[in-house]
This record gives structure tokens, sequence and C-alpha cells, in this order.
């Protein structure tokens, strides 16, 4: 079987923006699934005994939520600075290495939780 070619990645900065907004897209579907099997599995408790059963997968979907919100965070700091350093120059688009680090950061915590989330 042959190697797949590399694809290059277009780094300009409409394609950064879609970027964002799909991790966004993607944070927000991961919350909103969370949430719904928490909800679920607290609707499912009737007994005292039934946290011990119930209760490792309600933290589990408490961990994820807390996650989303902080990788939201973490991309509305991207975002603002990246609207901040359009708004300078208009010609030049650049991201300092602290901003690269910032992506670097949400793309391995990103790829990380999806790790985890198939661990269960």
């Amino acid at each position: 079987m042959t190697k797949p070619k590399k694809k290059q990645i277009n780094f300009t900065q409409d394609s950064i923006l879609a970027l964002m907004q799909e991790i966004y897209n993607e944070l927000v579907e991961q919350r909103s699934t969370a949430i719904r099997i928490q909800n679920k599995m607290i609707s499912m408790m009737k007994e005292p005994e039934d946290m011990t059963v119930i209760g490792p997968v309600i933290e589990k979907q408490q961990k994820i939520i807390n996650d989303c919100v902080e990788k939201k965070l973490t991309l509305s700091k991207l975002q603002s600075g990246i609207w901040e350093k359009r708004s300078n120059s208009e010609e030049t688009f650049d991201i300092s290495s602290m901003d690269d680090d910032i992506l670097q950061g949400l793309i391995s915590k990103d790829i990380n939780s999806d790790i985890e989330k198939f661990n269960l």
C-alpha cells in the first residue's frame, strides 16, 4: 500500500477563521451531547445505590463540559488576538509565536479529549 501524500495546509486569515468556527461548532456539539448524557443519567437515578453506578458517568460528562468551556475561552482569546492584529494592519496577517502556542495547545487538548472520550 502506498503512503498517502502529505496535504498542504492553506494558512490564510479566512482558513484560520473557518478552522476556528469548525472547532467551536464541534465544542458546542460535544458539550450538548455531554449535557444530554448527564441529564439522562440523573433521571435514571432512583435510589442512593444508583449513584455508585451512575456517578462515574456523570463525573466524566461534567469533565467534558468543563473542558469544552475551557477550550471555548482559549479559542476566544485567540480570536480576539487575530481581530486585534487584523484591525492594526490590513495588509499583512501574521500570527505571533504566542498565538501559535495557544493554537497548538487548543489542538492538543482537543486531541487528548478525543482520546479520553474513546477510552470510556
